[in-house]
């Protein structure tokens, strides 16, 4: 009681809880934030998935490209969500709205977490609806898989909101930021293995596609696609490419795991330190 006591009577705490419940509570009283954040995800998963059906040829014998393009989906849902989250931090500096919360007796890291656990919990909430809805017409299974799900997809929210915020804090415009937005985060998505499988190596492929190839390997977007791929996918789906001739790579669940985790604990930890430098036109 003594402990609870303590971090409710923490005025870093207390900002970090309020920040976090504006984020929600702003982010879902603006309905066309909603829609673009859930919304196009799902525009793109209809369009494509039944664009590329006759042209997929990625995944076992007899699985649609609306399957497979599932879990790209439900990241694009995360991603998007972060971006859309994050924006805020521009324009609450431009508002005079952080000056009031950095001169508070708050220590600046709980700028940090506030923003990253409200923009999570948003992300997180968006993801699992459009995933219950892919269970419920059946292209995700049921199972015991679907609780550990929903951790992952808390640990892969929290990690792309946080490295939102690391773009977000620097930038003195939107413009910048969703110039950042176009130029790192959506290519990340489209090198994940969300839109197309990853080949895997091999002696005879061009210098070019290796490239390509080792990109995709080092992208911590390729692990959260991929441990969300292992989750929601039968076993006898994830034999990606087998049938066309062509073996792909795919992470296990246990790189999937670490890879996600450490790059949450990394952006969290960067997005703590951006906080403690100063930006332009800040009170001191």
């Amino acid at each position: 009681m003594s402990i609870q006591n303590k971090h409710t009577s923490d005025p870093t705490w207390q900002a970090a809880w309020m920040l976090a419940k504006r984020e929600w509570i702003r982010f879902f009283r603006q309905p066309f934030r909603v829609i673009a954040a859930f919304g196009q995800p799902i525009l793109f998963w209809i369009l494509f998935g039944t664009g590329f059906h006759s042209a997929f040829q990625g995944g076992s014998q007899g699985e649609s490209y609306m399957a497979f393009f599932v879990p790209g989906t439900a990241a694009l849902i995360l991603l998007f969500t972060a971006i859309f989250s994050t924006i805020s931090i521009i324009e609450d500096r431009r508002e005079g709205f952080l000056q009031g919360v950095l001169v508070s007796p708050a220590k600046r890291w709980g700028i940090a977490v506030g923003k990253t656990l409200g923009g999570a919990a948003i992300a997180w909430a968006q993801a699992a609806v459009f995933l219950v809805l892919s269970t419920l017409i059946g292209l995700v299974p049921t199972g015991p898989n679907l609780a550990i799900l929903a951790v992952f997809l808390f640990l892969a929210a929290l990690a792309l909101t946080a490295m939102g915020v690391c773009f977000a804090w620097p930038m003195e415009s939107p413009q910048g930021y969703h110039a950042a937005m176009n130029l790192i985060m959506l290519p990340m998505w489209m090198l994940s293995g969300a839109f197309f499988p990853i080949p895997a190596a091999s002696d005879g492929m061009p210098t070019g596609q290796r490239i390509l190839q080792t990109m995709m390997q080092w992208n911590p977007m390729s692990y959260i696609v991929a441990g969300i791929r292992h989750l929601s996918t039968s076993a006898e789906q994830l034999g990606v490419g087998q049938t066309s001739g062509r073996v792909d790579w795919i992470p296990t669940m246990q790189a999937s795991w670490l890879v996600t985790g450490g790059f949450a604990l990394a952006m969290i930890l960067l997005a703590t330190g951006l906080m403690h430098r100063r930006q332009k036109g800040e009170l001191q």
